[in-house]
């Protein structure tokens, strides 16, 4: 009889994650019967994914009568996804204020369980978040009370998305060449032109952008921040035209677009010279939730990698019985829990900077202004790394597009670019450290963590969390007299703090795992992720400039 492979399959995303599970019992055990019910649920949506691979978004220029209309056609499985995306409050529940300060956590963990089976719908929400806190700092009352109350909904009926357009053809993360103009008619109404080269929320109702007003000066200072309904009463886009689809690597699901503002109307937030700091909320907000996606692809390659090494027999025995097999799964492994506990406290940040009181958070906002860019660059490039294994674990099927394993990787390459590139990142790691404060406030955080991990078996992490430390720190007080060379080793020194804030979370979160029952796993992980190369600085020193240049 002929062999078929069983395929691999997924469990309940919740019970089956121990990184999850444990994370919740320490922080909000109130939310593991939801959690637990959405693991279900993911399971559901995962087999609606595998049959709705090739459906993709349409572009609809034309009407049969020739006139345009720009209409964009999703997926079924998107239109189901934006129900359940408000039913289970993956944007509300972090304004609920349910489980107070740990309401970020909360949110985050429906996200983490949810998203991977809901074809990166995660990019809308990520941008709607971003957009309500934004307008809710902006202190625009106006625009707080019509606009916020309909991205935070759970009603799906009522729910609205917003994209964020800040990607022109001079580029995405140099806002300052922006060449969108704003001017004003003589009702005061305001229109923007421009080209829009990259909108991944184009079927959205409205959208944040940056534009200069008519008679600012060039740069950042001369940016304003505007808010853009899409379309009018009956539908149509209000002097918006959609000029292509992109065809990405990833993410195709995703309904990204080429825009051209002609004259298309919208509403000033704040200043008209503010509009950079005025987003910087959306910009925290949607690199945390890349931090969590990031996370969440590693563990949804992990999940089929693992059930697939319990299915397939090779040289007489199951995968996950040989060895080398399970010795690669368990540095996957250690890798993800490292990750989840940097991406989860970046979320839980944002929690207690919301609930603190004036005064109260000076620590937290130093912090937070280097950990958040460092969590997202961090884990973004662990996201690739991991998945690429996790599929690669699966041997020949991890490369054919019908299972759908290669999607994993195709839509994980995006989070590395997506809000900032590792190498923009890091240098917005650079500019955060000379504010003051925040290398300090890094390595309070790393200091606490490591003095929590008291057990033995936490030794060597605990080390090498605070070698790479010691490291860094030297690193960049010889390296500030020399532009290049610290700009040549940014990236290197951010990935160093990065992976150094994860062994010492995830140092502290065995310990506590170890003094409440739940076993030594999260010891496992640390000690074998601190075995994988913490200062990445130490690994290759100090490149020659020279050679760079040679090399480039």
């Amino acid at each position: 009889m002929a062999f078929f492979q069983d395929p691999p399959r997924l469990g309940n995303q919740f019970d089956d994650d121990a990184q999850l599970t444990s994370w919740i019992a320490r922080f909000i055990p109130e939310a593991a019967s939801e959690l637990r019910q959405l693991g279900d649920l993911t399971v559901e949506m995962y087999g609606k994914q595998l049959l709705d691979l090739d459906n993709e978004p349409q572009l609809v220029q034309w009407d049969a009568w020739g006139n345009r209309i720009d209409r964009i056609e999703v997926s079924p499985l998107w239109k189901e996804a934006q129900v359940l995306a408000a039913k289970h409050g993956m944007v509300a529940s972090g304004y609920e204020d349910r489980y107070g300060v740990h309401s970020r956590t909360h949110q985050f963990s429906i996200v983490h369980v949810l998203g991977p089976s809901l074809d990166v719908y995660s990019c809308p929400l990520a941008m709607t978040d971003g957009a309500a806190r934004s307008l809710l700092a902006s202190g625009n009352r106006e625009l707080i009370e019509k606009y916020v109350p309909l991205l935070i909904t759970r009603d799906p009926q009522k729910m609205w998305t917003s994209g964020q357009w800040m990607t022109e053809r001079t580029g995405g993360s140099d806002v300052s060449r922006s060449e969108t103009v704003a001017k004003q008619d003589v009702d005061g109404t305001w229109r923007l032109s421009g080209t829009k080269w990259f909108t991944s929320a184009t079927t959205s109702q409205i959208a944040l952008t940056l534009a200069r007003p008519e008679g600012n000066p060039e740069g950042s200072r001369g940016l304003a921040l505007f808010l853009v309904e899409l379309r009018d009463e009956n539908g149509r886009l209000r002097n918006i035209e959609v000029n292509r689809l992109k065809d990405k690597l990833g993410t195709r699901k995703v309904p990204t677009a080429e825009l051209t503002l002609a004259g298309t109307p919208a509403i000033m937030v704040g200043a008209a010279n503010d509009g950079v700091r005025q987003i910087t909320p959306m910009l925290s907000l949607t690199r945390t939730w890349n931090a969590v996606s990031a996370v969440s692809a590693m563990r949804r390659g992990l999940a089929l990698a693992k059930d697939f090494a319990r299915r397939r027999t090779a040289f007489g025995a199951l995968l996950v019985d040989k060895p080398l097999h399970a010795d690669t799964l368990a540095g996957l492994e250690a890798e993800y829990s490292a990750a989840f506990c940097l991406a989860f406290r970046s979320a839980a940040l944002i929690g207690t900077l919301e609930h603190a009181k004036s005064g109260e958070s000076d620590h937290e906002e130093r912090l937070s202004r280097a950990l958040i860019p460092i969590a997202k660059l961090t884990t973004g490039k662990q996201a690739v790394a991991v998945t690429s294994e996790a599929i690669e674990s699966c041997g020949g099927a991890g490369y054919v597009e019908d299972t759908g394993l290669p999607r994993i990787l195709a839509d994980a390459q995006v989070l590395p670019i997506w809000e900032g590139t590792t190498n923009v990142l890091s240098l917005d790691t650079l500019r955060a450290l000379a504010k003051g404060g925040a290398l300090e406030a890094v390595r309070t955080e790393i200091e606490n963590c490591t003095a929590a991990a008291t057990d033995g078996s936490l030794a060597r992490p605990i080390a090498a969390a605070r070698d790479a430390l010691d490291h860094a720190t030297a690193w960049i007080s010889e390296a500030m007299a020399k532009p290049e060379r610290l700009e040549a080793g940014a990236r290197r020194f951010a990935m160093t703090l990065g992976r150094a804030l994860e062994v010492a979370l995830l140092s502290q979160h065995a310990q506590w795992s170890i003094d409440h029952g739940h076993g030594g796993r999260a010891a496992a992980a640390a000690r074998r992720f601190a075995a994988t190369g913490i200062d990445q600085i130490g690994q290759v020193g100090d490149m020659s400039l020279d050679d760079s240049k040679l090399l480039a």
